[in-house]
């Protein structure tokens, strides 16, 4: 815990904050914190700095350091355990139901670097299921999209995406960027609305070999049919998650 307790107080000396800036303090906060879980020290369990102590370093109330330590708790990104201190949440990554960025943009919202391990482009013809989701004759031809992605450390999802032809997409595109950017900023389409389906089932064994689990084991099935602005289908899209790596959170008020 000593050991712990001083690659936290080691680094306090390396942060600072701008308080001529127009961002908000706990912004920057924020910022501070996602740079550091990057690290392999506190990615190996090291105790980040105690917040009472981020605070009289970076000349700002305990409540500001607070604010910013709750939303990457929130994310999932840490780990705040009472009498302990705050460690890098290990093992899990979580995506909120209301937002459903691109993969890549998630991931770089939380500070990380997300990668592809496989990419494949095919034209197919529309299965039955395809052609519902897309409001598309069945058998007509589309283009397919299948990602093997993940972090550094392994892949922890696989993705198969579906395109209406309406859109344009070739296959050609340079899919290293952003999915829904490359939509939006080639093909003027704007991606608006996404209607999700969530559930648990059993890994097949080829899916399992490529998620690198056992066949049988838990992953998180999910359907997204993305439509523009005036509700017209525009990608389906299958995503398989594995269970001990990934998960999905939601706020529900009354």
């Amino acid at each position: 815990m000593s050991e712990q307790l001083n690659i936290g107080e080691a680094v306090l000396v390396e942060l600072a904050i701008d308080h001529d800036s127009p961002v908000p303090l706990h912004r920057q906060v924020e910022e501070l914190f996602r740079d550091l879980i990057k690290r392999p020290e506190f990615q190996n369990g090291a105790l980040l700095p105690r917040e009472v102590d981020i605070a009289k370093r970076l000349g700002i109330s305990r409540n500001t350091v607070r604010q910013a330590t709750n939303k990457l708790v929130h994310e999932g990104l840490l780990d705040r355990k009472k009498g302990v201190g705050t460690t890098v949440s290990k093992f899990s990554y979580t995506s909120r139901l209301d937002n459903w960025f691109s993969f890549s943009r998630e991931m770089e919202d939380k500070g990380l670097q997300s990668q592809d391990f496989s990419l494949s482009v095919l034209h197919v013809p529309a299965s039955k299921e395809v052609a519902q989701a897309l409001q598309i004759e069945e058998g007509r031809e589309v283009v397919q999209l299948e990602r093997l992605r993940g972090l550094e450390d392994g892949p922890f999802v696989f993705f198969i995406s579906y395109f209406h032809p309406r859109i344009g997409i070739t296959g050609n595109e340079d899919f290293s960027r952003r999915l829904y950017e490359i939509i939006e900023t080639e093909y003027a389409t704007v991606p608006s609305l996404s209607r999700e389906e969530i559930k648990a089932m059993n890994c097949p064994a080829a899916l399992a070999k490529k998620l690198k689990i056992k066949k049988g084991d838990a992953v998180l099935y999910r359907k997204r049919i993305v439509c523009d602005p005036g509700d017209r289908p525009i990608e389906y899209n299958l995503g398989y998650y594995r269970a001990d790596r990934f998960a999905y959170s939601i706020d529900i008020r009354r």
